[in-house]
């Protein structure tokens, strides 16, 4: 079903042409209300009913969801034409953005995967006597409640929520199922007269709860507090934060979606071989403590698992990749802005990253400054550490000349700066954070001139994150061979010191990527440079310490291909002339050994250093005095021998 344009010009503030929105972006048009929210809400009600509408106002978005909800019609989807295009200080045709963003929104996106998370509000209070037992008294309608004291003063004697002392000692988990164990733990035990007593101490006490209100004041109980679903914190001494804990806790009974936020695929991790550790970009970056090692890979515990997408854009052989939604997803969004944009007639778009600070701020800048120019175009994500650089590459091949990153309060901002640094040593291109929350100063910024120019042909990779990366660079500087990267990047090149080097092969036979071969005629290192993820395995497993890395990008065909890193000449069997082995190390044995080692004085034991496997068995076998010359070994007396003996006697 074609989806139809709903338009309204907020009371002739956002002038509209509908006819030439319909011939760019080939949807029909309603025509241009004036007031849809109010006195036009009966052609809403019909548009509404009519279904597979595409609303174009973002402010009453909750007024038509309600009026849908009623009319028993499924959600529409709805489009911030009036902020983002509409209302601007640039007198500019807004026409193409619009076309753009019109196509954005008419792209169909799965739902995130998620799993139901079950609180039935079992609320463990963490704190001192004052702040504790207030929350409780405010909590106890709502939640089952218990207040863990951690000293020795007098609790008030109540049925109505549980008092236990004791001192926490470990907690693990998230919403709806946390463990916690407690040392020294003694619960309330009440005795005739209303009087109360506690059980004896008892250490490594272990309990689960839903929720965790933590009033202590001390350190949290777990890294990055703020992103851990079930656990709230605040300052004691603070009444207003005590307050907002309580009002959040008390909201945490029920059924809750836990989106899934991300895939993995153990088989392409570089965490570890063979008890080495490789790869740790994941580990390293995770806010939250959610990634663990797993043997060989690691492991993501997607309750803990706050969505950040740092591991995603980080992984570099797509062992981790982001789902809510799938980064071929937003590959196809940052496209399909592009091309609509190029494709109604803009010129030079830029393109401007946010999360939901700062859709906010855009439409505080629409209403009271200069609004975006026309050709800046928004794109709203729910996680801003997703987009790395193979995004960023991939957005400027697609055609926009630059990109604007406007960070939130939960970006990782050393993270999204590493990844635009990379990003831009591949791409040659503008990339640049805009870190305020003041309108005023990002509609000024993104007004200034921008002094680049986008990719005259463009250019729409497809494929995994790495081939997007290296297709999009190629498209971005054609001309170039091979570019330095900065330290710590995912592209480059095995430097082999063949002065050093044996061609013991160990470093082929941990490569989780395949990039390090053999040859099973000759003993040759081959290498192919574009499956190298710089992980760093095959350097530590190096025993000669031959291994180094140089970060970079080679855009020519040798990157596809396996080429030789060292190679030497084969020793021949001095009996049948197979080749096998290193000449130079069966040299430097047979130098080491002959004569000199117990085993090897003779001559003849001597020439078995220069023999094949097959060739030294049947020598030995033929030696004289070998091992297998001998009769049979003499049966084991055992205990039952000994027994029958004394039996016999």
């Amino acid at each position: 079903m074609t989806k139809t344009l709903i338009l309204c010009d907020c009371c002739g503030t956002n002038p509209i042409d509908s006819d030439a929105l319909s011939q760019a972006t080939g949807l029909p048009c309603s025509r241009v209300h004036t007031s849809l929210c109010q006195d036009q809400q009966q052609d809403a009600v019909r548009a509404l009913s009519a279904g597979d509408a595409i609303f174009c106002c973002g402010q009453e978005t909750a007024l038509f969801e309600e009026m849908a909800d009623g009319l028993g019609a499924p959600l529409p989807a709805f489009l911030d034409l009036r902020d983002r295009a509409g209302w601007s200080a640039d007198t500019g045709s807004r026409i193409p953005k619009m076309t753009a963003l019109v196509a954005e929104a008419s792209l169909s996106i799965p739902a995130a995967k998620s799993v139901d998370v079950i609180s039935e509000g079992l609320c463990l209070i963490l704190g001192s006597e004052e702040p504790a037992m207030l929350a409780a008294e405010q909590l106890k309608n709502y939640l089952s409640v218990t207040v863990l004291i951690e000293d020795d003063t007098s609790v008030p004697f109540t049925r109505d929520y549980d008092v236990v002392r004791g001192h926490l000692k470990t907690a693990q988990g998230a919403l709806g199922n946390f463990d916690v164990t407690i040392d020294g733990f003694c619960q309330m035990v009440t005795h005739g007269g209303g009087q109360w007593a506690f059980t004896s101490p008892k250490n490594n006490a272990k309990s689960k709860c839903d929720v965790i209100l933590d009033l202590r004041g001390t350190p949290p109980l777990f890294p990055a507090p703020e992103k851990r679903e079930g656990y709230f914190r605040a300052d004691p001494k603070s009444a207003t934060a005590v307050a907002r804990a309580i009002l959040d806790a008390s909201h945490m009974v029920g059924t809750f979606e836990k989106p899934l936020y991300v895939r993995t695929e153990p088989l392409l991790c570089a965490y570890s071989r063979a008890e080495q550790t490789g790869c740790t970009r994941c580990i390293d970056a995770c806010p939250t403590g959610a990634i663990t090692p797993s043997g060989e890979h690691v492991s993501i515990d997607p309750m803990i698992c706050a969505g950040c997408g740092a591991c995603s854009s980080l992984c570099p052989s797509g062992a981790i990749a982001y789902d809510a939604p799938a980064v071929d997803q937003t590959i196809r969004r940052l496209q399909t802005l592009a091309k609509a944009y190029l494709d109604a007639g803009g010129v030079e778009p830029r393109l401007l990253i946010i999360g939901a600070d700062g859709a906010e701020l855009i439409r505080v800048s629409a209403r009271f400054g200069q609004g975006l120019p026309a050709n800046v175009i928004p794109l709203e994500v729910e996680a801003l550490n997703t987009i790395g650089h193979s995004e960023m590459l991939a957005a400027l091949a697609a055609g926009f000349a630059d990109i604007n990153i406007h960070p939130t309060p939960k970006t990782d901002r050393d993270i999204m700066q590493s990844e635009i640094d990379l990003a831009t040593a591949l791409s040659g291109k503008a990339i640049r954070m805009i870190d305020t929350q003041d309108p005023d100063i990002l509609s000024k910024t993104l007004f200034a001139p921008s002094g680049v120019d986008a990719l005259k042909i463009p250019s729409r990779p497809m494929g995994t994150r790495r081939q997007i990366a290296r297709t999009a660079t190629k498209a971005l500087q054609p001309d170039a061979e091979i570019l330095p990267l900065p330290q710590g990047a995912p592209y480059g090149a095995v430097l082999v010191d063949t002065d050093a080097c044996t061609l013991c092969l160990s470093c082929i036979s941990l490569c989780p990527s395949g990039a390090l071969g053999d040859n099973p005629d000759l003993p040759q290192l081959r290498f192919q440079e574009d499956a190298c993820l710089q992980c760093g395995l095959c350097a530590r497993v190096c025993p000669e310490n031959a291994i180094t890395y140089e970060p970079r990008m080679n855009l020519t065909n040798s990157a596809l291909e396996q080429v030789v890193l060292n190679e030497e000449e084969p020793f021949a069997c001095i009996e049948c002339g197979a080749l096998f082995g290193v000449k130079s190390t069966i040299d430097k044995i047979t130098e080491k050994l002959a004569g000199k080692h117990g085993m090897f004085q003779s001559p003849e034991a001597a020439r078995m250093i220069q023999m094949c496997d097959n060739c030294r068995v049947s020598a030995q076998y033929h030696a004289q005095n070998n091992p297998f010359a001998g009769g049979e070994r003499p049966k084991p007396r055992t205990t039952d021998d000994y027994l029958s003996k004394r039996r016999d006697h």
